[in-house]
C-alpha cells in the first residue's frame, strides 16, 4: 500500500478513493503508526472527513478526543516547567509536542504527543535536574556519555503510563557529525511572553525535524507528516539551498538528503509544492515498517546502508561501525549472563 492517500489530507482537489476496502486498511495504517489526531484534523480542514465512512470517522474523532485531553495535559504541565525555568533564568526551548502542534499544525490537538522535550544548555544541566526532580520528577535513566540526552519521568494519577520529561543539550550524538548547537541558540527568539524559553527559526526546526525522522529510519508514518505539514506551510519560505548548505557544513547532508529522498517519493506530488533539488538512491520501503514479515534482502540493504552509511566522512563512519560493535558485544555479554 502506497502513502498516497496522504495528498488528500492536503490537496482539495485530490479524491479520497472510494473503495470501502482502503478505509480498513488505511485505519489499520493509521492506528499502527499512532497518527489518527492528524488525519483527523486535516481531513476536518480539508472538508473531507464527511466522505469517509462513519465507522472511520467515529475511530478518528475517539483517538483525537484522547489526543487532545492527554495534550491539554501536557501543556500544564510544560506550563509549571517553563516558569519555574523562567523564575531561575534558565534557558530552554521546547521541541516537538505541544508547541509544534500548536505551530505547525494550528491547533494543540492536531498532533498527539505522550512527552515533554526540551533543549537546554549543556552547563545548565545539572541546575536544571535539580529544577525538574523539585516538580516530583525522578531519574528514569543512567546518562550515556556520548548521547545527547536524558529522561526524567513522573508516574500519574490513574494511569500505568508516566509523563516523561527528555532532556535534550544536542540535536545529535557526540562525534558524529560538526554541528555546532550554538548556531541554533543564536538564531532562536524569545518565546513569549518568556524571555529566557526560546524558539527555534522555522529554518532550524525543519532542520531538526529532518535529523529526528532520519535518527528513527523514517519507520512512521507520524515523521512523513511532520516534515510534509512544514513543506505545504512553509512553501517558498523552505529554502533548501541554505538547508542543504548547513548541512553539508555540519556534515549531516547525507542524512538530510536521504531523509528528504525517502519522503519525496513516497509522496512525489511534494514537488508542486516545494522543489527539492537534490536526491539520492532509496531503498527504502513503506511495507517493511507496517509488517516485519514482509521484509527482504532490499530492506536490510537499506538498513545497512542507514545505519553505517549515512555519514558524510569517513571519521564519522568509523566511530559508528564501532559504536554498532561495542552495543553488539554487551548484548550478548548480557544475554550469556
Amino acid at each position: 500500500m502506497s502513502m498516497r492517500w496522504i495528498q488528500a489530507l492536503y490537496d482539495p482537489g485530490f479524491p479520497l478513493p472510494e473503495d470501502p476496502s482502503f478505509f480498513k486498511k488505511t485505519l489499520k495504517d493509521i492506528s499502527h503508526f499512532g497518527v489518527s489526531s492528524q488525519v483527523y484534523y486535516l481531513l476536518k480542514e480539508q472538508g473531507k472527513l464527511n466522505q469517509t465512512p462513519v465507522y472511520f470517522q467515529e475511530r478518528l474523532k475517539e483517538k483525537y478526543d484522547e489526543a487532545l485531553y492527554l495534550n491539554l495535559f501536557i501543556k500544564s504541565e510544560l506550563g509549571k516547567i517553563l516558569n519555574r525555568f523562567e523564575k531561575l533564568e534558565v534557558e530552554a526551548i521546547p521541541l516537538k509536542g505541544v508547541i509544534f502542534a500548536e505551530k505547525y499544525f494550528g491547533h494543540i490537538g492536531a498532533r498527539g504527543t505522550s512527552d515533554i522535550d526540551l533543549l537546554i544548555r549543556p552547563d545548565q544541566l545539572e541546575k536544571v535536574i535539580e529544577c525538574i526532580i523539585s516538580l516530583g520528577f525522578t531519574v528514569k535513566e543512567e546518562q550515556i556519555p556520548s548521547h545527547f540526552h536524558c529522561s526524567l519521568s513522573k508516574k500519574l494519577p490513574g494511569s500505568q503510563i508516566p509523563l516523561t520529561v527528555e532532556l535534550h543539550w544536542d540535536l545529535l550524538k557526540v562525534n558524529s557529525s560538526s554541528l555546532n548547537i550554538n548556531e541554533f541558540w543564536e538564531k532562536a527568539t524569545p518565546m513569549q511572553p518568556y524571555r529566557y524559553i526560546k524558539e527555534f527559526s522555522d529554518d532550524h526546526t525543519f532542520y531538526m525535524i529532518c535529523l529526528h525522522g532520519w535518527r528513527h529510519n523514517m519507520d512512521s508514518l507520524k515523521y512523513f507528516l511532520d516534515i510534509i505539514q512544514m513543506i505545504y506551510l512553509l512553501k517558498d519560505r523552505l529554502d533548501y539551498e541554505i538547508l542543504l548548505s548547513d548541512a553539508r557544513n555540519h556534515k549531516t547532508l547525507k542524512r538530510m538528503v536521504r531523509t528528504l529522498t525517502i519522503v519525496y517519493e513516497e509522496n512525489p506530488y511534494l514537488q508542486d509544492v516545494r522543489k527539492l533539488p537534490v536526491r539520492r538512491l532509496s531503498l527504502w520501503e513503506y511495507n517493511a515498517f507496517k509488517e516485519s514479515s514482509q521484509k527482504s534482502l532490499k530492506n536490510y540493504l537499506d538498513f545497512f546502508d542507514y545505519q553505517f552509511f549515512s555519514y558524510d566522512t569517513v571519521k564519522h563512519n568509523l566511530r559508528e561501525i564501532v559504536s554498532w560493535l561495542k552495543f553488539i558485544n554487551i548484548y550478548h555479554s548480557k544475554k550469556v549472563k
